[in-house]
């Protein structure tokens, strides 16, 4: 049981927990899931990119997932090793690529053909050979959100299949260039089953067309994507997704790759916030709170659903009310028309589920400092990100006054 009022007594709020033990247990059981053939999971950094957390998932010998040379950066601060790391992200700038090769990585996963291209100039003028893999689009509907599909030729990740296999072709016949994985990545958030099958099974068929061609892979990135609970999602079981992607693998020697973000951090994540005040508009109910959609974006961006836990002494009937935040936008809430009891000024409002995609997609519009962010481990809490500072915001600006 998280003790969220002594935790926000303690580090006040807007305020972020992470249970680093529960995503022990997520990243273990994934981890098992795959344990019938070679495999590596890599933690997609963007979920959650806080030191502390990558430090946790490397002591358990993870491997990352990263979308910017920031991202690298970061998985080598938390000591992950540069054999288990990935770069992808559909615009790489010349300078990253060059900072991804020169770091030696596992490979930089490579978009488009243009990109390829980039990779192999920058490859020749270090006089080096960049390890790549290919992303894949295999075209396959994700059924999940469209802001987060990236499966289908109208989203702007990976390339058609004839187009991978000319890359493949290219980069096999370079001096600079070596072809190591080949990956697909068709959405996050996913609960059925089917497409993941059937994407896994279109990519392995190409691994098979390119072993033909005399082209030898060995590494088979899934990418990530596996759904958790928000609300009363049916969910994939690991079993079942290790089995379904396994089974397209038939005779293809390959280590399989896992780039999980949300599965592992998600639920071990929590938001806690302080009531301002309530509020009646005419027959609308609002509960204002400290934090805002600068915090937790979420809810504002694609209308994400949490469920909302009210720490309260009240015993009121529940009312349908808006939880909103003190930013400037009619965009700032975190729920609409959710079921609370009355509320007292300095109760609080916990969301759940705010472990991946939370603090790092915050900002500090309306100079707004972000969260302080802390970690339970064993029972014992710690601070692992210091609460923003005014001095904080303005620090790359103060100089430049006339």
């Amino acid at each position: 049981m998280i003790k969220f009022k002594e935790l926000a007594t303690q580090f006040k709020t807007p305020l972020y927990i992470y249970n680093l033990d529960y995503m022990t247990t997520q990243y273990t059981e994934l981890k098992d899931a795959f344990k019938a053939r070679k495999s590596i999971l890599c933690y997609a950094v963007k979920a959650n990119s806080n030191l502390s957390v990558i430090k946790h998932f490397a002591k358990m010998g993870s491997g990352a997932d990263c979308v910017s040379i920031g991202e690298v950066r970061r998985a080598f601060l938390a000591g992950i090793p540069a054999y288990k790391i990935i770069f992808s992200g559909v615009g790489k700038s010349d300078d990253e690529i060059r900072e991804a090769i020169e770091s030696d990585i596992l490979y930089i996963n490579v978009e488009s053909e243009a990109e390829l291209g980039r990779v192999e100039m920058i490859a020749k003028e270090l006089n080096k050979v960049s390890r790549i893999s290919v992303r894949v689009n295999p075209n396959i509907d994700p059924k999940t959100h469209p802001y987060i599909s990236t499966g289908l030729h109208d989203n702007k990740f990976g390339v058609d299949l004839s187009s991978a296999k000319r890359m493949y072709i290219k980069a096999n016949n370079s001096d600079n260039l070596d072809p190591v994985g080949i990956h697909f990545h068709i959405g996050s958030q996913l609960t059925e089953l089917k497409p993941i099958y059937e994407s896994a099974e279109i990519v392995a068929d190409l691994v098979r067309s390119l072993q033909n061609i005399k082209i030898e892979l060995k590494f088979f990135d899934v990418g990530g994507g596996l759904g958790i609970k928000y609300d009363n999602e049916t969910l994939i079981s690991t079993y079942d997704y290790a089995q379904a992607i396994l089974s397209t693998l038939k005779g293809l020697d390959l280590t399989v790759i896992c780039e999980p973000g949300r599965f592992l951090t998600a639920n071990a994540g929590y938001f806690v916030s302080k009531v301002l005040y309530e509020k009646q508009n005419g027959k609308k109910k609002f509960v204002v709170i400290d934090g805002a959609m600068n915090d937790l974006l979420r809810p504002a961006l694609y209308s994400a659903f949490h469920k909302i836990e009210a720490i309260t002494d009240s015993k009121t009937e529940t009312t349908l009310v808006d939880i909103v935040g003190p930013v400037c936008e009619s965009g700032d809430f975190f729920a609409k028309d959710y079921p609370l009891p009355d509320l007292a000024h300095n109760d609080l409002i916990v969301v759940h589920s705010a472990g991946a995609y939370g603090f790092g997609m915050g900002s500090n519009y309306n100079t707004r400092g972000r969260s302080a962010e802390i970690a339970l481990e064993g029972g014992k809490a710690r601070l692992i990100r210091k609460r923003e500072t005014f001095d904080d915001l303005i620090a790359l600006e103060k100089d430049f006054l006339d």
